[in-house]
């Protein structure tokens, strides 16, 4: 009989593996809202690319404790959401559940903003008797007992980046508070911009989501890292076995061909590294590949996230609880940012000159060499 090698492959987490509905993420869970000041939490960016990230371990009982490590690190570029509406949601008459009861826009709209919402607030035509009625704050006072959530409408401003794309994003964005703090909020911001150190702290946890880079459509093995069969197999990039005789149908469970990446996904409590303003300082000296300078409020936060550079991310505030010494650096060394072998920035040869210097000490001596040096 065969020795069962490895009965299973392919992760059942995420079931079907299809295409993302859509590009630019939402998130439908948020942080428990605490009553006072409101504030926005969650917010959204454009990833750029990664750096290598070095500093002093101060985790204990681990290997490092105590010495400098180098990580990587996800550079996000975040320029300033535009407040375009005001979304309310709440309990309605004849329905079930929560739904949205209206919506408030802005007075004017962004030129860019009219290739996404054609007819934002766009003059009527002539044939109409009736002109639309655009809601007001004091409309929304009115119904104050039936409101549940109030939500800030945002498009975000990717003409300030680097990376070519004018064309806004849209989405929402949810303010903690009650219901009376969560109007005041969005009646100060409708209209103008909203920044990320609003929503963020430095040294502190994140919620990230974003579509995974789309692979198209992949075979079994690299799908699903199914074993490759032995030569005289009759196949040997398949499964050996996709299911028994009875039932007669393919299961489910089976690892198939079939679409690979572009998924949305959701990664948990990454740690912020830094919260900066203007992005020259991490941005290569040919800027990142495939994306160019950060030029805008940036974050770093450490390890990688999904999706590619230029990917529309959204960021939250962390909705789970995490253990806080997974990363603890004493103080960031330097941030390396070369990227396919292009030009480093000025921390880069600092870092490289002392690991020669650290190798010139561990070199050997021959016996002539030493006495020569003993003859002296």
């Amino acid at each position: 009989m065969v020795d069962k090698s490895r009965p299973r492959t392919g992760s059942l987490q995420y079931y079907p593996r299809s295409r993302a509905d859509k590009e630019t993420p939402s998130f439908r869970a948020f942080s428990a809202p605490k009553a006072g000041k409101a504030k926005a939490v969650n917010f959204f960016g454009y990833k750029a690319g990664m750096v290598q990230i070095g500093g002093k371990d101060l985790r204990k009982s681990t290997p490092s404790t105590g010495h400098d490590i180098i990580m990587a690190g996800t550079v996000i570029e975040c320029p300033p959401l535009r407040v375009i509406g005001i979304r309310v949601t709440g309990w309605n008459d004849g329905r079930t559940g929560i739904n949205v009861l209206t919506e408030m826009w802005a007075d004017k709209a962004d030129r860019h903003l009219q290739k996404k919402i054609y007819n934002f607030k766009s003059p009527q035509s002539k044939k109409k008797k009736t002109k639309t009625v655009y809601k007001t704050i004091s409309d929304l006072e009115k119904i104050k007992d039936q409101i549940a959530n109030v939500r800030l409408l945002v498009a975000t401003q990717p003409s300030l980046t680097g990376f070519g794309k004018k064309k806004p994003d849209v989405s929402e964005v949810a303010i903690s508070g009650g219901v009376d703090e969560q109007l005041a909020f969005a009646k100060e911001k409708l209209g103008n911009e909203l920044h990320l150190k609003e929503v963020f702290e430095n040294n502190t946890l994140m919620d990230v989501k974003a579509v995974s880079t789309g692979k198209g459509m992949q075979g079994v093995i690299k799908r699903h890292n199914v074993k490759i069969q032995r030569h005289k197999a009759k196949k040997q990039r398949a499964v050996g076995s996709i299911g028994p005789w009875h039932p007669p149908t393919v299961m489910w469970t089976v690892a198939r061909a079939g679409q690979m990446g572009y998924n949305s996904r959701t990664e948990f409590n990454k740690k912020i590294l830094v919260l900066g303003e203007k992005g020259k300082a991490i941005s290569p000296s040919s800027g990142f590949a495939h994306y160019g300078n950060v030029s805008n409020d940036f974050v770093l936060v450490a390890g990688s996230i999904p999706g590619p550079s230029k990917r529309c991310i959204g960021l939250r505030l962390p909705t789970r609880p995490s253990r806080e010494n997974r990363i603890k650096l004493e103080e960031i060394s330097f941030i390396s940012t070369v990227t396919h072998g292009k030009a480093a920035t000025e921390e880069t040869p600092k870092a490289a000159k002392v690991e020669a210097q650290k190798v010139e000490k561990k070199e050997h001596k021959s016996v002539e060499d030493e006495l020569k040096q003993a003859a002296k």
